[in-house]
């Protein structure tokens, strides 16, 4: 970031590059703001249309972590044209249409090259009251913290390219990648909660960072709390494990304090680079029922009470495993 030239003021930017908030917001009026990101990445399963669902359901996610509604999206394709056949591209797209669909928004178009390696993903739009973007940098002291989706998918993905996991398994992890970050979105915004971000390539634990930095304050993990698809362990015991995993561990050894009851498997899995993983969301105490309840409304995949927020290094994670 600190190589891209600064913006010039503007007094309607909301939320810009100088964060690391999931999205950009900026004001139109005094009722409507838009919010914009782009998203796109290589196959991280084999199915073509799976594919295509999971790229934009991880696009989508920016949105839903700002409390915005999408409007339009944009397909952003790369595809060796000459070398697969045109079904498989069609597969993708396909995918990825149903789930903007899903997501109440219209495809406007998008962009092509032919490239070597596929890769597929969405720029987004969406709209918001500026007055109600969520921020992932305003936790407060005292607030519970809540994950929407089970951990696990960088390891089983990995697993999943080196022929390692059942087709049950498989199945799952789709399932997980594959679903909207909507109802998760509009349970945070009904109970009125305090932070939200969505977890992707940082991990859960590179992105719960980012939040108590963010927020000057410190965060306390349960690990026995965290939701983990079973399937991880199996991958883990046959090193399927990916670089950006690694890559997270290293960067959090000075930000996490781990109690030596966490194994080094666990500490891996909570620093795991997720694709289209679940919302973060950072709730007061007299509105954790409120935000549970809507979350089990909405029918989210789990909706774990994991850690809270505490005064302390701002950034700094303590994770125990009760």
């Amino acid at each position: 970031m600190r190589h891209i030239p600064k913006n010039v003021k503007d007094a309607n930017l909301i939320v810009g590059i100088d964060t690391n908030d999931d999205a950009g917001v900026y004001k139109l009026n005094e009722e409507q703001a838009i919010v914009q990101t782009a998203d796109f990445f290589t196959p991280v399963v084999d199915d073509p249309y799976s594919f295509g669902m999971i790229a934009a359901a991880n696009a989508l996610s920016d949105i839903y972590a700002m409390g915005a509604k999408p409007l339009t999206a944009m397909n952003l394709v790369a595809f060796p044209i000459k070398e697969l056949d045109k079904s498989i591209l069609a597969q993708i797209l396909q995918g990825g249409y149903d789930k903007i669909r899903e997501a109440g928004a219209i495809l406007l178009g998008g962009h092509s090259i032919d490239d070597q390696e596929p890769k597929y993903g969405l720029s987004v739009t969406g709209i918001v009251h500026p007055q109600q973007v969520l921020s992932n940098a305003k936790a407060q002291v005292g607030d519970y913290i809540v994950l929407t989706k089970p951990l696990g998918i960088g390891i089983i993905t990995t697993g999943i390219k080196r022929g390692l996991v059942s087709v049950e398994g498989e199945q799952e992890v789709i399932r997980v990648m594959a679903e909207l970050n909507k109802s998760a979105s509009e349970a945070a915004i009904e109970a009125n909660v305090s932070s939200v971000t969505d977890i992707t390539g940082f991990g859960l634990l590179g992105h719960l960072h980012e939040m108590m930095k963010g927020s000057g304050v410190e965060a306390q993990l349960q690990a026995q709390k965290i939701p983990i698809l079973e399937a991880t362990w199996d991958c883990l015991k046959k090193k399927a494990i990916p670089g950006g995993s690694l890559a997270n561990r290293e960067f959090l050894a000075d930000k996490v304090v781990f109690d030596k009851e966490i194994s080094e498997e666990l500490q891996l899995v909570l620093c795991d680079a997720q694709t289209s993983g679940g919302l973060l969301i950072s709730v007061p105490a007299e509105r954790l029922e409120v935000l549970l309840e809507s979350l089990r409304k909405h029918k989210t995949l789990v909706s774990a009470v994991i850690g809270q927020v505490g005064l302390g290094e701002p950034g700094l994670i303590k994770v125990a495993m009760n």
